[in-house]
C-alpha cells in the first residue's frame, strides 16, 4: 500500500548541510518517489528556515501556523510553514525568525552550541507535527526522525497527540546517522521542552532528558546508515551509551547502507570538471588531475601520488592521524591535499605543513562544492582514515569518480570498500585495521606502489570501483520501503 511519508530533519541538501546528514535527507526522499508503489506522492522534507537557507524567487508566503511554546508568553508562538518544491519531493521550511534566523545552525560561528537547541529543535518538531495533523485529507503514515534534532517529535507524539487519530495511527522510524551527538537536555533545560520530572513524560528522579535515546525508545523502528555501524552500535565502545536502547529493540534495530545520487555524483556529465570522463574512456581523469594540480600551486608533470581528503575536520574523521603521517608520505613522494574546516588544531597542522612545503601540501579551509568535485576528480587516492564512521559517502563517490579509497575498516567502510590487500584481484580500495598514523601510512605506500607498477593489476582496481552500484533508487531507497511497511504494521497491529 503506497504510504504518505514525511521526514524531520535539520539538515537537508543543497538548502542545509554540514555533513553527511543532509545528503541523505535530500537524496531518499527523491529515491523513494522513484520506488514503485513505495508512497503516494512526494515526500515531505520539514527543514528549519535556517538564515543560510535559500528560498527561492516567487515561492508564495508561508501558510501561517500557532503551535504551543514553552518559553513564550501565553504559551503560544505564531510561525508559518513555507512549501518548496524541491528535486522530487516536497520540502517544508519551517519558518520562525526568533529560532531559526541566526548566525549559524547549531550555534555561533566561533564554535559550540546555542543555549537553547532544545527549545529551537523542540518547536520545530511541534510545528511539523501540528502541520501534519491539521492535513487529515491526506492522513500521513510514517514519520522520518533523522538524528537527535528530531527526537522531541517522539516525545510530543506520546505525550501530547496520543488521542489525536492523526497522529497517533502515524508510525515512526528514527535513522541514527551519528551516535556521537545525543542531544542531551539537562534539568535546568528542561522547560525548553515543556517537561518537567515527574510530570507524566519524564520519570520524578530524571536529571534530564537524551533527545536521542527518546526517539529510539519511542519510535516502532530503528535503523542505522550501514549493516557495520549497527553492529558496532550494540556494543560499549561503539554504542556511545546507548547501546542498552538498542539491545533492547531487538530486531527492529537494523542497518541500512546509504546510496549514492548517481545522477548528482557522475564524472560523465560533471559540468565542474575540467573533462569528463567514464569507465569506458577514462581519458579525461588525466585532465582533471593536471587541471587540479595546477590550481593547487603543483607541479602536473609529477608523477607523485596525490592524497586527497574531504571533511569536516574533526578526529572523529582521522584527519589528525594523516597530519601524524604526513611527513613519512611526504618523504615517500606523495603530494597532499585536505578541503575542510573545523578542529583548529588540526587545521593549524595542515597550515603548518602548508606553508613549509606549498608545492607538495594544499589546505582548502572552506567548502567548496566545485573544487569538492575536482578533488575527487584529480587526486590518485581518497582517504577515509574515520575512527569510526557509521556509513560515509565520500568512499561511494571517489570509487565513482575511479579514484580508489584507502579507509580504515570500520563501520560503513568496511561495507562499501572491498580490500585489496586481503582479496587481491576483487578489491576496490585499500583499508587497514589500527587508527595509527603508520597503519595510514602503510596502507598509502601499498596503494602507491600498486598505482606506480600500473598494469592490470591497476587498472582492473579501478574498472572494479567505478562499477560498484551504489544507486539509490536501486539499492538503498527499497529497503527503506519495506521498513516503512514494517513500521505501520507495528503501529496498528
Amino acid at each position: 500500500m503506497p504510504l504518505r511519508v514525511a521526514s524531520i530533519a535539520a539538515e537537508c541538501e543543497p538548502w542545509a548541510k554540514t555533513g553527511g546528514l543532509g545528503d541523505v535527507v535530500d537524496a531518499l526522499a527523491r529515491a523513494l518517489g522513484k520506488v514503485p508503489g513505495a508512497t503516494d506522492g512526494p515526500v515531505d522534507v520539514f527543514l528549519p528556515r535556517y538564515r543560510s537557507v535559500p528560498v527561492p524567487a516567487g515561492t508564495p508566503a508561508g501558510a501561517p501556523l500557532r503551535v504551543p511554546d514553552p518559553l513564550a508568553p501565553g504559551g503560544m508562538s505564531d510561525l508559518s510553514i513555507l512549501d518548496v518544491p524541491a528535486d522530487g519531493y516536497r520540502l517544508r521550511l519551517v519558518d520562525h525568525p526568533p529560532a531559526f534566523d541566526r548566525d549559524g545552525m547549531y550555534g555561533p560561528a566561533g564554535g559550540g552550541d546555542f543555549a537553547d537547541n532544545a527549545w529551537r529543535y523542540g518547536l520545530f518538531c511541534r510545528a511539523a507535527l501540528e502541520t501534519l495533523r491539521r492535513e487529515a485529507e491526506r492522513p500521513v503514515d510514517i514519520i522520518h526522525l533523522h538524528d537527535w534534532h528530531a527526537g522531541p517529535a517522539a516525545i510530543q507524539r506520546d505525550a501530547w497527540y496520543a488521542d489525536e487519530a492523526i497522529l497517533d495511527r502515524a508510525a515512526m522510524v528514527i535513522t541514527l546517522h551519528n551516535l556521537a551527538y545525543h542531544g542531551w537536555t539537562g534539568l535546568e533545560s528542561l522547560g525548553q521542552l515543556g517537561l518537567t520530572p515527574g510530570g507524566g513524560v519524564l520519570p520524578a528522579n530524571a536529571d534530564g532528558v537524551d533527545l536521542l535515546r527518546e526517539g529510539i525508545v519511542r519510535s516502532e523502528v530503528v535503523n542505522t546508515v550501514s549493516p557495520g555501524f549497527a553492529r558496532e552500535a550494540l556494543t560499549p565502545t561503539g554504542g556511545f551509551g546507548l547501546e542498552g536502547a538498542l539491545l533492547a529493540k531487538s530486531d527492529r534495530f537494523v542497518g541500512i547502507l546509504n546510496g549514492l545520487d548517481t545522477t548528482v555524483w557522475d564524472p560523465a556529465t560533471d559540468d565542474d570538471l575540467a573533462a569528463t570522463y567514464s569507465a569506458d574512456d577514462l581519458g579525461g581523469k588525466a585532465t582533471c588531475r593536471a587541471d587540479l594540480l595546477a590550481r593547487l600551486g603543483f607541479d602536473p608533470d609529477d608523477e607523485g601520488a596525490v592524497l586527497g581528503m574531504i571533511g569536516r575536520l574533526d578526529p572523529q574523521k582521522g584527519f589528525d592521524l594523516l597530519a601524524s603521517a604526513a611527513g613519512r608520505l611526504l618523504g615517500g613522494g606523495a603530494r597532499i591535499v585536505v578541503q575542510g574546516s573545523g578542529d583548529p588544531q588540526i587545521a593549524d597542522g595542515f597550515r603548518v605543513l602548508a606553508a613549509a612545503q606549498p608545492d607538495k601540501v594544499a589546505l582548502i579551509e572552506r567548502f567548496d562544492r566545485a573544487m569538492a568535485r575536482r578533488i575527487y576528480a584529480g587526486i590518485d587516492f581518497f582517504l577515509m582514515p574515520s575512527r569510526f564512521e557509521p556509513c560515509g559517502t565520500g568512499q561511494m563517490i571517489s570509487l565513482r569518480y575511479g579514484t580508489p579509497p584507502i579507509v580504515r575498516r570500520t563501520g560503513g567502510l568496511e561495507d562499501s570498500v572491498i580490500d585489496e590487500r586481503t582479496k587481491p584481484g576483487k578489491g576496490t580500495g585499500f583499508a587497514f585495521d589500527a587508527a595509527t598514523p603508520g597503519a595510514l601510512a602503510e596502507a598509502c605506500e601499498v596503494a602507491m606502489a600498486m598505482r606506480s607498477a600500473g598494469g592490470p593489476a591497476w587498472t582492473g582496481l579501478v574498472a572494479r570501483g567505478m562499477a560498484v552500484d551504489f544507486d539509490w533508487t536501486r539499492g538503498s531507497a527499497p529497503r527503506y520501503a519495506a521498513l516503512y511497511e514494517r513500521a505501520v504494521a507495528i503501529r496498528r497491529g
